[in-house]
C-alpha cells in the first residue's frame, strides 16, 4: 500500500497553524540588525565619543601596593589599565604621560620612601582635562626637592627621576600625608595639550634619555 504524499503548508487545515515571523523567512544578513542597518554587535563608541566621555566625567581610582619592584611595576600598570578604560588608549599622550609619571613616583617611593612592613598608595583621578596622580608612602624624613635638581654627574643614571616629572607634568609638589603618617608626592598634567612637544620638555626627556 502506498504511503500518502505530504501536503504542502497550504492543503494543512488553517485551524492550528503557526505562522512564522516574516523575519524568519528573511536572509541571514539581516538578522538582529536594527533599522538603523547598523549591527548591534558594532562599538558604541568612536574616537569622537571617547574623547568627549573622557573629557566630561570624573574618574577615581586609588590602590595600595607592597613596596617592592614588583608593587611598583604592578602600579604602573594598573594606571595605564584604568586609563584606557577611562577612554584614554594606551598610545595616547595622557596614557604615555601618566604611566611614565607613576613609574617614577612609585619607584621613588619604594627606593627612598620604604620602610619595612608598610605599603605605599596610589591614587588616580581625572576630572575633565585634568588628570591627577598621588603616591604616598610612611617615611616622613626624606622628602623630594621642590625644584628637580639635574644630577651632579651627566654619566649617573641616577637622579633623573624629578626632572622628567618636571618636564612632563603641569605641576607637582610634596606635601604631608593626610590622616597617616608619612608623605605624598603628586603631579598633575593638563589633557587638553602634550607637552612632550614644549621645546623645554623635549630638551629635558631627550637629557633623561641619554
Amino acid at each position: 500500500m502506498p504511503f500518502p504524499s505530504a501536503a504542502s503548508p497550504d492543503q494543512l487545515p488553517t485551524q492550528g497553524r503557526v505562522t512564522p515571523h516574516p523575519a524568519y523567512n528573511a536572509p541571514p544578513s539581516t538578522y538582529n540588525t536594527p533599522q538603523s542597518g547598523r549591527s548591534p554587535w558594532a562599538r558604541a563608541t568612536t574616537p569622537t565619543t571617547l574623547a568627549a566621555m573622557s573629557s566630561s566625567t570624573s574618574h577615581t581610582f586609588a590602590m595600595r601596593f607592597t613596596s617592592t619592584p614588583r608593587g611598583a611595576r604592578l602600579a604602573r600598570r594598573l594606571v595605564s589599565h584604568r586609563l584606557d578604560a577611562w577612554g584614554h588608549p594606551y598610545d595616547s599622550h595622557v596614557n604615555e604621560t601618566l604611566t611614565l609619571i607613576a613609574a617614577e613616583l612609585t619607584a621613588n617611593a619604594v627606593r627612598h620612601g620604604h620602610v619595612p612592613g608598610r605599603d605605599f598608595h596610589v591614587r588616580l583621578t581625572t576630572d575633565g582635562h585634568t588628570h591627577r596622580i598621588e603616591v604616598s608612602d610612611t617615611r616622613t624624613e626624606k622628602h623630594p626637592p621642590s625644584k628637580a635638581p639635574a644630577p651632579a654627574n651627566p654619566e649617573s643614571d641616577g637622579g633623573r627621576g624629578l626632572l622628567l616629572i618636571s618636564a612632563l607634568a603641569d605641576d607637582w609638589g610634596c606635601e604631608p600625608r593626610t590622616g597617616a603618617p608619612g608623605k605624598t608626592v603628586w603631579a598633575v598634567v593638563d589633557g587638553s595639550h602634550d607637552r612632550r612637544t614644549d621645546c623645554g620638555s623635549r630638551h629635558a626627556l631627550n637629557w633623561c634619555a641619554t
